[in-house]
């Protein structure tokens, strides 16, 4: 028979119970034992779900309570001294590793200050992993009770077998970076990790685990040769252990490994592959033809990165392609990665229209998508007749349905023409027009764009969507929000000032409600960091704009202040990349029906007075196609033009400014460069400053890197900051250079916000004395 399995499951709970459990530990409002019952209670009832569906292959080591790396980071003792040497419980000392730790002495206690370590984003999804650091010497050590051998156990007490899922080395290793002042070369400590999954494994089977997952996704990267090299040694290690260990399921996803065909001979000993057959299904004879002759092939036919119900004569055509070749003892129908990436359960949808609610499966859903297609492949399409009818009529539903398509978007669309994504004069130009209307100083500072979304703002926004205060009376509300937001910035001296954003819920969300095209869900949460929770918008039609969707807002902060007001918008692609886009068609055209949207919001904001606008494109990186190539010049091309699209419909005096997140410039700073804004903030912080080495020369207009990191509560000295403005100096002119935080203050708390601000804005005042005295 045909198996079926998952590769994982999301973490949260159906009413995001781990964050809630998580952030009442953070503030002291529960135990270390309450959380850890909590996590046990989720992790019982996940493997429940997926044991209810019929699911054959459910994994275990999943679940993490802040980042699967960062637990890999913990188990395998690759903790830097900064958070040892204090002392810490391991879950706090893990905790402060993900988030930073800052707390004064007490009781004879040394104060405590440590920044968290990198965060960067997971392949090309929206979802952050802790970037493992290693030392010069860094030595490997296996923790006592290793993560998966506990959570095995757990879930064998409750009469649930699993398959537990490991990081595998070569890629734990690759996404690795050597410690600020630190040369080595992660990939070359390979040797001396390698015995560390030995005992790892040796201890699973000890254990009882019969199966065990190795997540090697950089198979899908261009390797550097160092990493390519190291499959072959480590798993024909691995591989050799026999008995000793699980039969081990090497899996890939997010892209195609064809082109490390070649690594999979040194695989033959491994028990199966898995690979991603949505992403990439024209993979799959390539990858048949490669495997061993004993070898099992994980199919990955159920899509777990986006919300569409899966078609299932697709999905069951590919999967009778892989039995054809292999017979069905050799074939697992699976998700093409783990469920992280989607909601919970559709069935938490009550408001949900019924006739989008039918296209949709989230993670709950797509357990039993997989069950079924094994049946069907195992038994024939017969046994499953009554559920392939009720799909194929939902997939044609929404194909001939009147939302997806609005004749007078394509016209617009159809009449773009090459100009409309030019400004109307060059930067040099343009930045002398800006200088004279906007009067900033060296240095100047702002924020990128929201400030702490209290809980007095949840309550009034939660009051108004129930209809229990009137829109007056929630519009007076924001207006006070805002004119405290002003106020406070002026009090602190920032340059240009932003109005806050406390109307607003998501950054994508609430212009995807302003928008047609979009659909919206109650309880559709995604983890996108540590307890960080996102609910994306649904993009199931043509997008146009209806009418204004912040120029009230931004008018009325400008109205209330002299200095000069900037206007936020997100961008096309972080609209795109942040939702769930369309899977019928190209995700090119969603961009420039998103532009055409923004380009209109952008003309009505400057008419309203807004000087500087900035557009948001923290998820353009993120997008990248994850290998060099046509694919990857294709996607810049549209990319960039979306941008300018948006962007290009005002006049030389008008400052664009756009932000970047996680962004590794190197492999495509000409696309940075062609957006042509005229000032760019980007995350910083955490990285590398060499990282602005290129913007050293090449980049003509203005930059500002982020001085400290806004994910992390802990407040950054004045020297601190200073010691950051002098490092990019080392790479950036001082005519160039703005102060700026690493990313948005919605998450932060007021008292932390202003005290980390002060110390921006006294560094950049330093530094403006320190240049007017030479």
């Amino acid at each position: 028979m045909v198996q079926s399995a998952v590769l994982g499951f999301p973490r949260m709970g159906k009413l995001r119970d781990l964050k809630k459990a998580t952030e009442a530990y953070w503030s002291d409002k529960i135990s270390r034992e309450e959380l850890l019952s909590e996590g046990k209670r989720l992790r019982l009832e996940h493997w429940k779900i997926q044991k209810a569906a019929g699911v054959d292959i459910i994994p275990s080591n999943d679940f993490a309570f802040y980042d699967h790396v960062l637990d890999h980071i913990q188990m395998f003792g690759v903790v830097p001294e900064r958070y040892t040497k204090y002392g810490l419980d391991p879950l706090d000392e893990y905790f402060a590793m993900g988030r930073g730790l800052q707390k004064p002495a007490k009781d004879g206690q040394a104060a405590i200050d440590v920044p968290a370590l990198e965060m960067v984003k997971w392949f090309d999804s929206n979802y952050h992993y802790v970037k493992p650091t290693l030392q010069d010497n860094q030595t490997f050590k296996l923790t006592a009770n290793p993560k998966p051998i506990v959570q095995y156990l757990e879930a064998k007490e409750a009469g649930i077998i699993t398959r537990p899922v490991i990081l595998g080395p070569v890629s734990f290793l690759t996404l690795a970076k050597a410690d600020r002042g630190q040369s080595v070369d992660p990939i070359t400590k390979i040797g001396e990790l390698l015995p560390v999954y030995v005992e790892l494994l040796t201890k699973l089977k000890q254990a009882g685990v019969e199966d065990v997952q190795i997540d090697e996704p950089v198979l899908v990267f261009d390797l550097p040769p160092k990493s390519k090299a190291a499959f072959k040694p480590v798993y024909e290690k691995l591989g050799s252990l026999g008995a000793q260990a699980p039969r081990i399921v090497l899996a890939t996803y997010f892209g195609d490994i064809v082109h490390n065909i070649d690594v999979l001979p040194a695989l033959h000993n491994l028990h199966g592959i898995h690979v991603d057959l949505v992403r990439n299904p024209e993979q799959l004879n390539t990858v048949v033809a490669a495997l061993g002759p004993n070898q099992v092939l994980s199919a990955g036919v159920v899509d777990g990165r986006n919300i569409w119900k899966t078609n299932f004569k697709t999905a069951i055509a590919k999967v009778e392609l892989a039995i054809q070749r292999l017979g069905k003892e050799r074939v697992i129908v699976s998700t093409s990665s783990s469920l992280l990436h989607v909601p919970h359960t559709l069935a938490s949808e009550k408001n949900l229209d019924p006739e989008v609610h039918d296209w949709f499966s989230f993670a709950v859903e797509k357990t039993s998508e997989v069950v079924l297609i094994a049946k069907a492949v195992t038994e024939g399409a017969a046994a499953v007749n009554e559920q392939l009818v009720a799909n194929e009529n939902s997939i044609n539903a929404r194909t001939s349905s009147k939302r997806t398509n609005d004749p007078k978007v394509k016209e617009r669309q159809a009449a773009v023409t090459e100009d409309m994504h030019v400004r109307k004069s060059v930067f040099e130009v343009r930045i002398k027009e800006q200088t004279k209307s906007l009067n900033l100083p060296l240095f100047p500072t702002t924020t990128i764009g929201s400030f702490p979304q209290t809980k007095e703002i949840r309550i009034q926004r939660n009051k108004f969507t129930k209809g229990e205060i009137t829109a007056e009376e929630y519009e007076k509300f924001i207006e006070q929000e805002i004119a405290y937001v002003v106020k406070t910035q002026e009090d602190l001296g920032l340059d240009v000032l932003v109005h806050g954003e406390p109307e607003r819920n998501d950054m994508v969300q609430y212009f995807g409600e302003r928008l047609t095209g979009y659909v919206f869900t109650t309880h559709a949460w995604v983890q996108s960091y540590g307890s960080r929770c996102v609910r994306p918008p649904i993009i199931v039609g043509d997008i146009s704009r209806p009418a204004p969707m912040t120029v009230k807002e931004s008018k009325y902060a400008v109205s209330i202040s002299s200095k000069p007001m900037k206007g936020m918008l997100t961008g096309p692609i972080t609209c795109l990349r942040w939702s769930f886009p369309r899977d019928d068609i190209p995700q090119e055209d969603q961009a420039q029906q998103l532009a055409l949207a923004l380009r209109d919001e952008v003309v009505d904001l400057e008419a309203a007075g807004v000087k500087v606008i900035q557009v948001d494109e923290p998820a353009l990186r993120e997008g990248l196609p994850l290998r060099k190539g046509a694919a990857r010049d294709a996607y810049l091309n549209w990319a960039v033009k979306a941008f300018c699209l948006s962007t290009s419909g005002v006049a030389d005096g008008t400052q664009i400014h756009s932000h970047f997140c996680y962004s590794e410039f190197q492999d495509f700073f000409h696309a940075i460069a062609a957006l042509d804004a005229d000032v760019l903030s980007i995350e910083n912080s955490k990285s590398d400053a060499k990282l602005l080495k290129v913007f050293e020369e090449e980049y003509p207009r203005h930059i500002g890197p982020g001085v400290y990191d806004i994910h992390s509560p802990r407040v950054p000295s004045e020297q601190e900051i200073k010691d950051r403005i002098d490092e990019m100096l080392n790479y950036l002119k001082v005519g160039q250079l703005w102060i700026n935080p690493d990313c948005g203050l919605k998450t932060r708390q007021w008292p932390e916000t202003k005290a980390a601000l002060t110390n921006m804005v006294n560094a950049a005042k330093f530094f403006r004395q320190r240049e007017s005295a030479k």
